[in-house]
């Protein structure tokens, strides 16, 4: 007497992740795309920051249709707590009364005057863009 042979029952794996993975899988895209730009800036002696390195890098891997949509959850998650990341920045200030105190208005000074510069900046590009004729900005 044979035994059937019964065929395979498991579900073929996705090629695409499950929505409930995507967030998870942008967090890991995000830091693999930070942790190879801080090797490349180390290695390299680059005169900027690893992230930055990672940000280039991760500009191109963004027109793959399954980068961005795994990216875009993990961003629009940062995005909706953003405040709380400011927090542990605020609370490591409150370390500097004392030169705060003693520069305070320079600081202030600084940040109201390179906020000011780039948005000055941006205007000029995008009136440039806008004379150049190259579309809505």
């Amino acid at each position: 007497m044979s035994v059937p042979v019964r065929p395979d029952t498991t579900p073929a794996r996705p090629a695409v992740p499950s929505a409930a993975n995507l967030p998870l899988l942008g967090f890991t895209l995000l830091l693999l795309c930070q942790a190879v730009g801080e090797a490349l800036s180390r290695l390299l002696h680059l005169p900027f920051p690893g992230p930055v390195v990672g940000m280039m890098l991760l500009l191109p891997a963004l027109r793959s249709a399954w980068v961005r949509a795994a990216v875009v959850p993990a961003a629009q998650f940062l995005l909706a707590h953003l405040a709380l990341l400011f927090v542990p920045v605020g609370v490591g200030v409150m370390g500097y009364v004392g030169l705060l105190a003693d520069h305070g208005f320079r600081l202030l000074a600084v940040i109201a005057l390179s906020t000011w510069a780039g948005m000055a900046a941006t205007l000029w590009a995008l009136r440039w863009r806008s004379r150049d004729g190259g579309g809505q900005a």
